[in-house]
């Protein structure tokens, strides 16, 4: 009840914004409702909103592979982790857009420079978040397993992953926030369809409407994700330590 209230009250606050800027610079609520309408009885909207989803998962779900492997090695092995660290420190601090502009030179204008880009920008957070949690897994347990002689696949189901679920939760959150802005700034310089390649376009053409009526459902999707995905799952994980605790 209360976020309805809140998504109300935001309504018309953007309502009482757009009378106050004028119309050319924050539409109203229904004139951005309008061009959506438009947009989705095209197929255009749905149509862009797919492409960009799916840059979205295949770079997503490379970083946090990659991410979780590399964190684990990091921080269960310190060789690895003097020898990794300056590299991950470098694509810490390196800019976004200098990774993209870079795919792009070096790739081409393709979908795989594209992916490339996004998932390398995600790819050191998961790292570091992973890092910390395997430098923080129970010594005991290790050593438990060790004594029951437990398979790979067992302890890695029953002992290692149960210890890093609280760290992947954590980067999975941040990952998403991420790595969906960096799409659309992806699209919107190199490839031609997706919600950043029309938010260009609205831009080039400044219709504002247009830019609020692919970025507005997008939102949307990623919050419906946060909300009913990655919440349950954090959920799940707080009542297992809770349990172990």
């Amino acid at each position: 009840m209360l976020r309805l209230l809140s998504l109300l009250l935001l309504i018309a606050i953007w309502q009482l914004a757009s009378h106050l800027a004028g119309s050319r610079m924050l539409p109203e609520p229904l004139a951005v409702l309008a061009a959506m309408t438009r947009e989705a009885q095209s197929g255009a909207l749905f149509y862009n909103l797919g492409a960009t989803l799916a840059r979205v998962v295949v770079s997503f779900s490379l970083a946090m592979f990659f991410g979780t492997i590399f964190g684990i090695l990091m921080g269960r092995n310190p060789t690895i982790n003097r020898l990794a660290d300056p590299w991950l420190v470098i694509l810490l601090n390196l800019p976004a857009l200098v990774i993209i502009v870079l795919a792009y030179i070096w790739i081409g204008l393709t979908e795989t420079a594209a992916i490339t880009a996004v998932a390398l920008n995600k790819l050191p957070n998961a790292t570091a978040t992973i890092r910390e949690g395997a430098r923080a897994l129970d010594p005991g347990l290790q050593e438990m397993a060790t004594v029951f002689a437990m398979p790979l696949r067992t302890r890695l189901r029953h002992v290692l992953l149960p210890q890093l679920a609280p760290y992947i939760a954590a980067a999975t959150r941040s990952g998403l926030s991420l790595v969906w802005k960096i799409v659309l700034v992806v699209e919107l310089l190199g490839r031609s369809n997706g919600v950043g390649f029309e938010i260009g376009t609205a831009f080039q053409l400044f219709d504002v409407s247009l830019l609020l009526a692919y970025a507005l459902p997008f939102v949307a999707i990623m919050l419906g994700i946060e909300t009913f995905v990655v919440q349950p799952f954090e959920q799940h994980v707080s009542r297992w330590r809770q349990k172990t605790a």
